[in-house]
């Protein structure tokens, strides 16, 4: 087990950050392009739903001092964490405001939380931050995320068993499906609208050879953002609040099912993988 100072880490809790944007017509037509048919309709001039999660992205790292997997082992918000692996792991989604195209937006940050848990796989260190995109003088969204901190990868680690036929029959059946096909142009497209080098999504002889994936690894903002849209198209507008939480790496390759169904609080989602195991789960409310 690595040596972490877990007291040392939260002395990060309270520690802010400020990074400004700008929302261009490129940037939108670009998402558009990439999301595309996966993205509900909103007004003209509005910013696609989860275009959020490729503003502002961390500070740019110089090339040497990227770690392995391609990120920075710390910087802009986060402290430098003695494990090598960093996630995004889900969170929930408060919509204020429109984030209008063509206007300046800030990205304000917060650490409001850092934990340690033991793993099947390990320790993790799970920080809590909570980010506002600020735009016209006002908050436009308010988002809480977790971003996860794993050790090494160990051999077999990331193969993938057999799905549970059990826990598949236990779905409920969807109110609405899309099926995504996850070729590589689309990891990239989507890793470069996020400025996000992280090479388990592009990068076929590290994700498979160092990591022990089967595959290329489909982002969770990606996951996110079609569970975020399909709600939206189910529930006939734009919730209000969307929350979602990763359960398994979803390997690229293969097409994914992006699956909803109405509840008494509003619409429950979930992605599931070519062989029926659920990836991500989520829920909207109005």
């Amino acid at each position: 087990m690595p040596d972490i100072d877990l007291d040392e880490l939260r002395k990060s809790i309270g520690h802010e950050l400020r990074e400004p944007d700008f929302i261009t017509p490129r940037l939108a037509r670009a998402f558009t392009a990439t999301m595309s048919p996966y993205l509900a309709p909103v007004p003209a001039g509005d910013s696609p739903l989860g275009l959020h999660w490729c503003l502002a992205p961390a500070p740019a790292a110089p090339m040497d001092e990227l770690a392995l997997d391609g990120h920075p082992p710390g910087g802009g918000i986060f402290p430098a964490v003695p494990l090598p692996r960093r996630m995004w792991a889900g969170g929930e989604v408060q919509l204020l405001a429109p984030l209008p195209v063509g206007g300046p937006v800030e990205r304000r940050s917060v650490i409001t939380d850092v934990k340690l848990k033991q793993g099947r796989t390990g320790v993790l260190c799970f920080f809590s931050v909570q980010h506002e995109f600020w735009a016209g003088g006002v908050a436009a969204i308010r988002e809480t995320q977790s971003v996860v901190y794993r050790d090494a990868a160990k051999p077999g680690e990331n193969a993938q068993g057999p799905v549970d036929p059990a826990e598949a029959r236990a779905r409920p059946r969807p109110d609405l499906v899309w099926t995504v096909e996850t070729p590589p142009t689309l990891l990239f497209r989507y890793s470069a609208l996020m400025f996000n080098a992280h090479r388990i999504h592009y990068d076929m002889p590290y994700v498979t050879g160092v990591e022990g994936f089967p595959g290329l690894v489909v982002q969770g903002p990606l996951q996110g953002g079609c569970l975020f849209n399909l709600a939206a198209v189910l529930g006939g507008s734009r919730p209000k609040r969307f929350s979602c939480r990763g359960q398994a790496p979803l390997i690229g390759g293969r097409p994914f099912t992006v699956n909803a169904v109405r509840t008494a609080g509003g619409v429950d989602c979930w992605t599931s993988d070519a062989d029926g195991r659920i990836n991500m789960t989520g829920s909207a409310s109005w």
